[in-house]
């Protein structure tokens, strides 16, 4: 690609990063669960432009968000962990092994139900309750109050469930390697933040495990169906 088209590329998608990151928040206060969808901008870069400007939009973009809700001793990690996690989901899912479309159909289909159990499991555990929501940028944002119910996560998984299926059976068999990959980059920035926070910050770290767990799955129901929209609209060109 020309560097003249390059750089305002990687300057766009960095920005998606910060903007998505900060500009949509979720949070519990009865269980101190949280959730914005930075970590699906993080993926979704990651899954269209490719390791290096996964690991460079990932990592800088989500340390600018940081930095401006004032997170000032978790934006070296962010650097580092988030370029991790965007580098090494951009390598794995270039690397799907070469299997039948029936085989990766079931794949998918395990993968599926998996995910959906997840979101269920983690939902229902630490992100029912009323909750506030804040839509917009810091110091411009709306902020509105929602009940999370296990009936929303239930619906949550189930549509998850089935965009997945669909997907798999009618667009692209092997979207469950799409989620593997985003699964295991994702269990390296719940690791990374483990690390820095317990042996770094001295936190109590395994409290904040579940919900960088949550970041994960949230990441991967927004960023894998809009990839795959993505692309298909590409194809149509």
């Amino acid at each position: 690609m020309p560097r003249a088209r390059t750089i305002p590329l990687v300057a766009f998608y960095t920005g998606l990063v910060t903007v998505s990151t900060l500009i949509f928040t979720v949070y519990v206060p009865a269980t101190r669960g949280y959730f914005n969808i930075g970590e699906s901008a993080v993926y979704l870069v990651a899954l269209l432009a490719g390791p290096y400007v996964g690991a460079f939009a990932g990592g800088i973009g989500s340390m600018l968000a940081d930095l401006s809700l004032g997170y000032l001793f978790f934006a070296p990690a962010t650097l580092v962990i988030k370029g991790i996690e965007g580098g090494v989901l951009g390598i794995l899912a270039r690397k799907a092994p070469n299997l039948s479309n029936r085989s990766w159909r079931l794949i998918s289909t395990g993968v599926a139900i998996i995910l959906s159990a997840s979101i269920f499991i983690i939902g229902r555990g630490y992100y029912v309750g009323s909750s506030e929501l804040s839509i917009g940028l810091p110091g411009f944002s709306s902020t509105l109050s929602i009940a999370l119910t296990e009936l929303f996560w239930a619906g949550v998984a189930t549509a998850s469930f089935v965009a997945l299926v669909v997907i798999s059976f009618m667009v692209r068999p092997e979207v469950g390697w799409l989620v593997l990959s985003c699964s295991i980059s994702g269990s390296l920035m719940v690791l990374g933040y483990y690390l820095y926070e317990q042996f770094v910050l001295g936190y109590v770290a395994i409290a904040e495990v579940p919900f960088n767990i949550g970041q994960v799955l949230v990441g991967i129901i927004v960023s894998v169906p809009a990839y795959n929209s993505l692309k298909a609209l590409r194809s149509t060109k």
